[in-house]
């Protein structure tokens, strides 16, 4: 989350995250996720973050360097979203390195065992990412201690928000209701059923009065595509990645309630 909701200056990154692994025939990994942020901090919904090899696509957030959704041309995907918190320390290393530091490497089971093996938690301030491709899915959490919490996830639909995968809060039990036409049928009702979750403005639970070390959250926040006045769903993604060849990218350059989510897969041959 950003300045206002979680702490000033946090690198811009999700804050929905939808994986379904392994689930849809023809397509055996699908990411949605909407970018929440502050209006005024600047960002590129989509551009090459790495000519490579390998190829890597994603959003750049314009204040920290970083990103918070990557891809890459062989179908490896990492996302990220944040710890809600009071603040962030600024000493420490921007999130949005994470995901281009797994997209670096051509296969999951890969880029886990590389980066995990070197990653310290102390590093960064909290958060959490999902990061598969074709054969694997895996959750990682990067909230303390010496080493990332790493779990090979078998398949399924999973969702990600600001919170550890599998927090049993209202907005994860809301979007993980409305998977189930998302995993039945072709691989187009699949994508139709996520396009319309992250457009759906229908809050999950009510304002949260602020507690220890966590900001307070109004109602808004809660759905999945998010508007407030200062704060809301900016851009949203959803990365489709077919049994062979590269991953099919659409992009929304704004809520992808009003925005349209645009094809960008000719990004792997342009700029």
């Amino acid at each position: 989350m950003a300045a206002g909701l979680a702490g000033a200056g946090n690198v811009a990154a999700v804050c929905l995250l939808i994986a379904l692994s392994r689930v849809v025939a023809g397509e055996p990994l699908i990411v949605a996720a909407n970018r929440d942020e502050l209006y005024q901090r600047p960002a590129v919904p989509i551009t090459v973050l790495r000519d490579g090899p390998p190829r890597i696509l994603g959003g750049r957030d314009e204040q920290a360097g970083g990103t918070w959704l990557a891809v890459n041309e062989h179908g490896l995907v990492a996302g990220l979203t944040n710890q809600p918190s009071a603040g962030r320390d600024p000493t420490r290393r921007s999130r949005g390195e994470l995901p281009v530091a797994f997209a670096a490497y051509p296969d999951a089971a890969t880029a886990v065992a590389q980066v995990c093996a070197r990653l310290d938690p102390a590093d960064y301030n909290p958060c959490w990412l999902l990061v598969g491709d074709r054969r694997r899915l895996y959750s990682i959490g990067v909230t303390g201690g010496r080493q990332p919490e790493v779990e090979e996830l078998p398949p399924g639909g999973y969702v990600l928000e600001n919170a550890p995968l599998r927090r049993d809060s209202a907005k994860q039990r809301y979007i993980a209701g409305q998977l189930t036409p998302a995993q039945a049928g072709p691989a187009a009702r699949a994508q139709a059923a996520l396009a319309a979750i992250l457009a759906d403005h229908q809050p999950a639970a009510g304002p949260r009065a602020a507690g220890a070390g966590s900001p307070a959250r109004p109602a808004e926040v809660s759905a999945a595509c998010v508007h407030t006045a200062r704060y809301g769903t900016r851009s949203a993604m959803i990365v489709s990645v077919g049994m062979t060849g590269r991953p099919r990218v659409r992009v929304a350059d704004g809520p992808p309630c009003t925005a349209p989510l645009l094809d960008e897969t000719d990004r792997w041959d342009g700029s």
